[in-house]
């Protein structure tokens, strides 16, 4: 007798069916796993001799059990194949007959007694089994919140191995799980822009930014408020629409990251990784590539505190995604593409040795300082960042003044206003785009007209300022969401001269 139970292992966030084959052969008694198992799973064979027999089984000890993972020329790595090779052999040594075998997907891990440990990527799994017209999921108990996402499937959440040969034997004695999907209170962040006095600038510079999906870089003494403003940015944000929360809980069930209590990803993300990190952990990958930084901050925001310590080889990692909203990671074993549309906030100081803010204003740094300073970061990347501004220090009478500053709720309502325009302005592209940041240049000419003095100030500033054709077109992006916020669909040059002033770095400030 051959069972065959249907299972399933991720790729990258691709799903891949896994039929999981079990027979009974005459030879020295053991576990056999074929099929191109990793480690993992190959480390299986012990765990399933306990699990079924601390489950109450009787667990075949004289009995060679061979198992084969279909397709077999496709590496199966991972925990999460335990519970369907554990219901094959109960299958096999029980001769178990049932429906449940073939219209249920089983994947979970199994512990030595038997109790199911949660798995990642249980979201993508229950899309899959969902689309392949697969009755039900059999998961563990953990795992249900993220799975309750998915309609029209049954979830059959259970804590051990014993449950699950009960649902098999009987399902009508389980009801599928079903219950509310968590989401985070609207409107709840940790930062709001009412608490940071001054630097109105700055402010403005995001409310731009949250407007269009532009990308930021400030430059700014230590202590002038850079990392609260940045920590600010999600509160003004668009709320996620339901595809984009379904794409970014992907992402995060595929990097284990969505817990029992935490339901799926329904805030915008907000990473801030340390500058010590690895290309690897920027870009995601691995022997089996996992998401990196980028991938987690799909649909939020990237923050990069003091980016000129960040590895050069890790910035530069940067630059595609930043063009392309998704990135490729390609491994001896596989390759695996992630989506990776984000903002990109950055901070920095006005120097290495940069020690504050004069009265004047000025910094505590010689020219020579600021250039080496700046040369590590490299020119394409500069021009990737739309949004480029002197964060200057904030006086004692702002920071003492008992004036609450615009709330975040009240920025917020002209972002989403602006957001609106753009995207009725897009909904007939052919490609799918939501905001200016992501308007590439046939959709600049065809949507940034200027007029005759608009035209005349940009070239002029291209001339003087030796700005690049990609720096040349950013401007224009921006000018156009200003223009956005002020509701208005011809762009003139009080919008390029705003647009202008927001590239320090080409400007030649520092």
């Amino acid at each position: 007798m051959i069972s065959r139970i249907n299972s399933a292992v991720l790729n990258g966030l691709e799903v891949l069916a896994t039929e999981v084959e079990v027979g009974f052969s005459r030879g020295i008694p053991g576990i056999v796993i074929v099929g191109l198992p990793d480690n993992a799973v190959k480390e299986s064979r012990e765990r399933l001799k306990l699990a079924i027999s601390q489950a109450n089984f009787d667990y075949p000890q004289a009995t060679k059990i061979v198992i084969n993972l279909s397709p077999a020329d496709v590496r199966k790595e991972g925990s999460a194949l335990d519970l369907p090779m554990a219901v094959g052999i109960i299958k096999n040594r029980y001769r178990m007959e049932s429906p449940a075998f073939a219209d249920l997907l089983f994947y979970g891990e199994l512990n030595l007694n038997g109790d199911l440990n949660p798995v990642k990527g249980v979201l993508n799994i229950s899309l899959y089994a969902r689309e392949k017209g697969f009755r039900g999921i059999v998961i563990p108990f953990e795992n249900r919140v993220e799975a309750q996402f998915v309609k029209d499937i049954e979830v059959y959440a259970l804590k051990n191995l014993t449950q699950v040969i009960q649902l098999i034997e009987n399902p009508a004695a389980f009801t599928p799980c079903h219950s509310e999907i968590i989401k985070e209170p609207p409107g709840f962040y940790d930062n709001d822009f009412s608490e940071i006095k001054g630097q109105y600038m700055a402010k403005r510079v995001m409310e731009i930014a949250a407007a269009g999906f532009h990308n930021v870089l400030m430059i700014g003494s230590p202590g002038s408020g850079k990392s609260m403003i940045s920590k600010a940015l999600p509160s003004i944000l668009p709320d996620m629409s339901d595809d984009e929360i379904l794409e970014t809980s992907l992402i995060y069930s595929a990097a284990g990251l969505l817990g029992e209590k935490g339901g799926l990803v329904c805030g915008r993300p907000f990473r801030s990784p340390h500058h010590t990190i690895s290309d690897v952990g920027i870009s995601g990958g691995g022997k089996y590539p996992v998401p990196g930084e980028i991938s987690l901050a799909h649909n939020g925001v990237l923050f990069l505190d003091e980016i000129p310590y960040f590895k050069k080889s890790a910035l530069e990692v940067l630059r595609q995604p930043l063009e392309d909203g998704k990135i490729t990671v390609s491994r001896s074993l596989k390759s695996s593409t992630f989506p990776a549309r984000f903002m990109l906030v950055a901070a920095m100081n006005p120097s290495q040795d940069s020690v504050g803010l004069g009265e004047a204003g000025g910094y505590a740094a010689s020219h020579s300082q600021k250039s080496r300073y700046y040369a590590k970061l490299s020119k394409p990347l500069l021009d990737r960042i739309d949004l480029q501004i002197e964060v200057k220090k904030v006086k004692l009478d702002e920071i003492t003044s008992p004036a609450m500053a615009e709330s975040s709720a009240d920025i917020k309502e002209r972002v989403v206003a602006a957001r609106n325009l753009q995207l009725h302005r897009f909904k007939n592209l052919k490609k799918k785009i939501f905001a200016n940041g992501q308007m590439r240049n046939a959709e600049i000419r065809k949507f940034c007209p200027l007029d005759e003095s608009g035209g005349q100030l940009l070239r002029l500033a291209v001339d003087k300022f030796d700005l690049s054709a990609r720096g040349y077109f950013r401007v224009l992006k921006v000018a156009r969401t200003i223009a956005d916020l002020d509701g208005v669909e011809s762009i003139t040059a009080r919008h390029v001269q705003e647009a202008l002033q927001y590239r320090s770095l080409d400007l030649a400030r520092f």
